[in-house]
């Protein structure tokens, strides 16, 4: 267990090393309050579920993080910065799957997690429309929001991901993931790169085997799902439970984003303020896994790493 100070000291220090490494284009109007370093920090500390939204943590900031960010600027100034750093928070995000050397994982594990931004029952368009739609998950049953692809290695690095909206079948939004990893583009640059491993474990979802040769040949990626049961060619038990059991750290790390990153709890106003929200929450989780590695302690031991007292 760490505290306060020495946990945001760490995030700092990484924080400060990448925008170093990868500065900012300059821009017209008046600078921020904050370099991009200490709202970065801000940005990913602020995503614990600690806090029960921006205001909760703003508050808190205000009270107890005075003394390491004296600059600090209005809650709205904050928000206009972070939502302009969405591209740098997502680079960062890959830069630690990098420097925890995910490239290296033998696969990486593909799924889709739901994200709610409003309750599906209520009347009305909504915050998102147009964006957010109804779709079904196997965690929630039907639900309005979005869902994020996401690539895990088998450490639980979040190695890539993005939004799509929830009615979206998995098929396309693979086709899309695989297709601008293999043509990578810095306008998605959260989708990050493969593995050497190149093989992507999936539910059955993903099933298709005209889908899958497909990827395998233009993209280099490989999926490996079960066909369903009624397939005349369906897996042994114990061939799909194999499978079950590599799939599992997913689940781990998409309820560590729902739960312990507030995921959950998202019920945005605005696409760019969720997309910053995402880029942050993936990035705590890689930072943490990095911080628990230099402890000597469980790389997904999120729940004892802070001391908050």
């Amino acid at each position: 267990m760490v505290d306060i100070e020495t946990f945001l000291t760490a995030l700092f220090v990484l924080t400060d090393d990448f925008c170093k490494a990868h500065p900012l284009p300059s821009q017209p109007g008046p600078d921020w309050e904050l370099s991009a370093s200490e709202a970065i920090t801000l940005l990913l500390f602020g995503q614990w579920a600690r806090f029960r939204g921006e205001r909760d943590f703003y508050r808190f900031a205000r009270q107890k993080l005075r003394s390491a960010f004296p600059n600090l600027p209005t809650r709205p100034q904050l928000n206009r910065q972070w939502r302009a750093l969405h591209d740098q928070t997502c680079a960062f995000a890959i830069y630690m799957a990098d420097l925890l050397e995910a490239q290296k994982a033998p696969y990486e594990i593909l799924d889709l997690a739901p994200i709610v931004t409003r309750d599906a029952k209520r009347r009305g368009t909504g915050w998102l429309t147009g964006e957010a739609d109804i779709g079904k998950s196997n965690r929630l049953g039907w639900y309005e929001g979005l869902k994020a692809p996401l690539a895990v290695t088998p450490q639980g690095v979040i190695t890539g991901f993005g939004l799509a909206p929830a009615s979206a079948k998995e098929q396309p939004i693979a086709e899309t993931f695989f297709y601008l990893r293999a043509h990578p583009n810095h306008r998605f640059i959260s989708i990050g790169h493969a593995s050497r491993g190149r093989y992507y474990p999936a539910d059955k979802g993903f099933e298709g085997q005209k889908n899958r040769q497909h990827w395998g040949e233009a993209y280099g990626a490989w999926v490996i799902c079960s066909p369903k049961r009624n397939s005349r060619r369906p897996w042994p038990k114990a061939l799909r439970r194999w499978l079950a059991g590599i799939r599992q750290i997913v689940e781990t790390v998409i309820d560590k984003l729902l739960n312990t990153f507030r995921l959950d709890q998202e019920r945005p106003h605005s696409l760019q303020g969720l997309r910053t929200r995402l880029a942050a929450k993936v990035s705590l989780h890689n930072f943490c896994i990095w911080l628990n590695r230099q402890l000597g302690r469980p790389d997904l031991a999120f729940a004892d790493l802070l001391g908050w007292a």
